[in-house]
């Protein structure tokens, strides 16, 4: 089943109400908020894909690294029209195609099955090379991630690569929350423009910040966004 939607679009204002239509996550609840407004600007005001563009080869990607708590991503979606709101109140009971996690399988406007931490970014690097290599030039590639996930060595790899490779095609987006065990001298945006990035930082809840961070120019070099949230949040 892939429960898309004819509706016309819905607005931010409708987010909470969409959010409330799924229960039974309140372990996520913070990690579903600390997300909300970062997704919708990515999907309101960048993303070039929409749900009759979503198999398009030109499409942009984007890519739920930070996986659990999807509320926040399946209302965003809602919004957007690619899914029905009717689907909602199903949200993680068996049978319903609104898992704890996004599965790419079962919905439209979803890219990768997000479970564990520590691989979205990995995935997106590859994305980015592969539509290099297919001479897909206008299509960008956006990743989000926590900050707690990049304790990951698996990111770190990415990160370097990404850098060396010149992949500006790609978009990562850390939703900062002060999550990390470990953290990095002078924070994750000092990781990556050790490796080469552009990287730059903004208010994780401030649209306009946020949309202006996320269309930075930034030829020949991936780019990065770190969102500042609420500690714990």
């Amino acid at each position: 089943m892939r429960p898309t939607s004819a509706q016309p679009d819905l607005d931010y204002a409708d987010l909470p109400r969409l959010i409330g239509l799924m229960a039974g996550d309140e372990k996520h609840d913070r990690a579903a908020a600390s997300t909300l407004d970062v997704l919708w600007v990515l999907h309101d005001r960048v993303l070039r894909v929409s749900p009759a563009t979503a198999a398009a080869d030109d499409r942009d990607r984007f890519l739920l690294s930070k996986g659990h708590g999807p509320m926040a991503y399946y209302a965003v979606l809602t919004a957007r029209g690619f899914l029905d709101p009717a689907v909602l109140p199903g949200y993680g009971t068996f049978g319903s195609a609104l898992g704890h996690h996004p599965d790419a399988t079962l919905l439209p406007g979803v890219e990768i099955a997000s479970g564990s931490l520590g691989h979205g970014l990995p995935i997106g690097v590859g994305v980015t090379l592969g539509l290099r290599a297919r001479g897909q030039l206008a299509a960008r590639v956006f990743v989000l991630v926590g900050d707690g996930e990049l304790d990951e060595g698996s990111n770190h790899e990415a990160i370097a690569v990404a850098g060396r490779r010149g992949l500006d095609r790609l978009n990562v987006v850390v939703v900062d929350n002060s999550s990390s065990a470990y953290g990095w001298p002078g924070g994750a945006q000092a990781r990556f423009a050790a490796e080469g990035w552009s990287a730059t930082r903004a208010d994780g809840r401030d649209h306009q910040a946020l949309a202006a961070a996320f269309t930075e120019p930034h030829p020949g070099r991936p780019h990065v966004v770190v969102a500042e949230s609420a500690a714990g949040s």
